[in-house]
């Protein structure tokens, strides 16, 4: 089956699109709310270790939409974890 390459261009710009909109939105709901208590870490591991082999995968094939997409979600699940053990730090009390 014959794919034409625009329509696979827009697919792919639109998933990555959809994929990447969500960890934006978590990064700013955590920024505004100075609190990421709910994300958990493991979840964070689990898709980072995945979104590195799609990355891998995306190199081996030579699929720009597949490695940049998963360069985007490995930078944005970064931005999320520091930012999660920024916030998550025990508050000092000089008492």
């Amino acid at each position: 089956m014959e794919v034409d390459s625009t329509f696979l261009t827009i697919l792919g710009t639109l998933a990555g699109i959809l994929i990447l909109s969500g960890w934006a939105e978590q990064i700013i709901k955590g920024y505004k709310t100075k609190s990421l208590k709910d994300v958990s870490k493991y979840l964070m591991i689990l898709i980072s270790a995945g979104a590195a082999l799609w990355l891998l995968y995306g190199i081996i094939v030579d699929d720009i939409f597949i490695i940049g997409t998963n360069l985007a979600a490995i930078a944005l699940m970064i931005t999320v974890l520091v930012m999660k053990k920024r916030y998550e730090r025990p508050v000092k009390n000089d008492f």
